[in-house]
């Protein structure tokens, strides 16, 4: 049976490697993101230091004069901005209400409130990043210091310079790093594909050698074993299945062994008893023809002997045929036979005639053996009569190339729980019924004769009431490997049920 395409899509092999590429892809992503912010950082950390450190040497050589001179202001925010340093700047000057810059505006919209007053109150001055209409800048604000006397302490002037970097190449940098991070990613991925499908397959190795194995066993080898490598764990799961696998064989062994010397027990035993029951027959017959002459009570004993004698008789010849079967040795003559001339001749044989109803079409011609289908109906329609309840219809039909041939009673039916072991042997849903004087095998032996045919054999309950037995048997005959091979009948003795039905579990 194959898997469907579902399973086989998302397959042990799948689901694998795409957990391996998870792995990796997880990987890849979170080292990029690492690096990346690594990176970003030291460019951005190189970039900003360099512009604080220059801007605040220019700060602190700029000397004000008193009062200043707004002209002059600007040629000297000039010559800072000329110096800037690792990019252009564009300086401004902010000193009570006296605004200049070295750019075409005196004021700059990118300086925050929060770096004005960090500016004003450290004399360390301050800076931040700042993104305005999706562009990066750097602002630096550092406050000009004064000495009132040579050599005193500095105090701020009131004038606060401002530097706004555009850190445009900065930015450049880190777009070129998520650029580099992408485009690696899908070759590392095909390439972590490699050793993905490498490990899925030196996992797939021994589940595949596992599967074979159960597969093999599941037909009946069961000296399958799996090579076991290494010592991790699918090594010790071999190793259990091994281990597993010669228990089991040892188990089943033991069971064919038993169940071979049950069935030559019962083979020895009925071939032994035979010889004695043939005596045994003659002379109760000739005991019961004369039990008329005897006394009352002698009477009944000595019909009482002839009529166990006979079931014993029966269930000897039964044990023989199933023995037969048991070991492969029964066999089919063949011949082309008229179906409804075989069963009148089944029904008239045992005076059944008068309490069957038949409908049996003429023109039906069947290979099959005469004997063993005498057997079959026999059995089905003594059963029928013994545990169901009269009328009985045998019916002949045909469905596509098979003859069916059905039996029915009018009885309770079978009990549900029964239906399933109506065929095994000596099965007895009802203890109240154990005594009969049928075998127990009648049914399991129709089945068998069905089978060797290259046919089937099953029981129902029908909605109107009573059990139906349907016999499906293909008219041109057993199929090669359906059944035994043409040839004479192994033991021409065994005989079918006659009058004696089978007990019916259930009813």
């Amino acid at each position: 049976m194959r898997a469907p395409a579902a399973t086989v899509a998302f397959g042990l092999r799948t689901r694998l490697v795409l957990a391996f590429l998870l792995v990796a892809a997880v990987s890849a992503v979170t080292t990029a993101a690492l690096t990346y912010r690594e990176a970003r950082n030291a460019v951005l950390t190189r970039a900003q230091d360099t512009a604080v450190v220059s801007f605040r040497e220019e700060a602190e050589r700029f000397v004000p004069g008193l009062p200043l001179d707004p002209d002059g202001l600007r040629w000297h925010l000039y010559d800072i901005a000329a110096r800037a340093k690792p990019h252009p700047w564009i300086v401004f000057a902010e000193y009570g209400s006296v605004r200049a810059s070295s750019g075409d505006r005196p004021v700059s919209g990118v300086l925050t409130a929060e770096l004005r007053r960090a500016a004003r109150t450290s004399p360390h001055g301050s800076f931040e990043r700042v993104v305005k209409d999706g562009k990066a800048y750097l602002t630096i604000g550092m406050p000009v210091l004064t000495r009132v006397v040579a050599g005193g302490r500095a105090v701020p002037s009131g004038l606060i310079l401002y530097a706004v970097m555009p850190m445009t190449n900065e930015e450049v940098d880190i777009d070129a790093l998520v650029t580099a991070a992408r485009d690696g990613a899908l070759p590392g991925l095909a390439v972590a594909l490699v050793p993905a499908l490498l490990a899925a397959r030196s996992v797939l190795r021994p589940v595949r050698a596992l599967r074979r194995a159960a597969h093999s066993m599941g037909g009946g080898r069961l000296d399958t074993r799996i090579p076991v490598r290494g010592r991790d764990e699918m090594a010790e799961l071999a190793r259990t299945f091994n281990e597993s696998a010669a228990r089991l064989e040892h188990s089943v062994q033991e069971l064919r062994d038993a169940g071979g010397r049950a069935r030559r027990f019962a083979s020895d035993v009925s071939h032994e008893l035979r010889t004695p029951l043939a005596g045994m027959l003659a002379v109760a017959d000739v005991l019961d023809e004369d039990a008329g002459e005897l006394g009352p009570d002698t009477a009944r004993a000595v019909r009482l002997i002839s009529a166990e004698t006979t079931k014993l008789a029966v269930l000897v010849e039964d044990l023989m045929e199933i023995s037969r079967f048991d070991a492969r040795a029964a066999e089919l003559t063949t011949d082309e036979v008229d179906a409804a001339e075989s069963v009148r001749n089944t029904l008239a044989d045992r005076q059944w005639l008068g309490r069957v109803r038949t409908e049996l079409p003429d023109g039906f011609r069947i290979r099959l053996d005469p004997r063993r289908f005498d057997v079959v109906v026999a059995n089905l329609v003594g059963n029928a009569l013994r545990h169901g309840a009269e009328p009985v219809t045998v019916r002949l039909s045909k469905r596509g190339d098979a003859l069916v041939t059905e039996v029915r009673d009018c009885g309770p039916g079978i009990a549900p729980e029964a239906l399933p072991h109506i065929f095994d042997r000596f099965y007895k849903a009802d203890d109240a019924r154990s005594r009969s004087s049928g075998s127990g095998l009648g049914l399991a032996i129709a089945e068998e004769n069905v089978t060797l045919h290259g046919g089937t054999l099953r029981a129902e309950n029908v909605p109107g009431g009573g059990a139906l037995f349907t016999v499906e048997l293909p008219f041109e005959g057993p199929t090669s490997g359906s059944g035994a091979p043409d040839g004479p009948a192994a033991g021409e003795g065994s005989e079918s049920a006659d009058s004696r039905g089978v007990k019916r579990s259930g009813r």
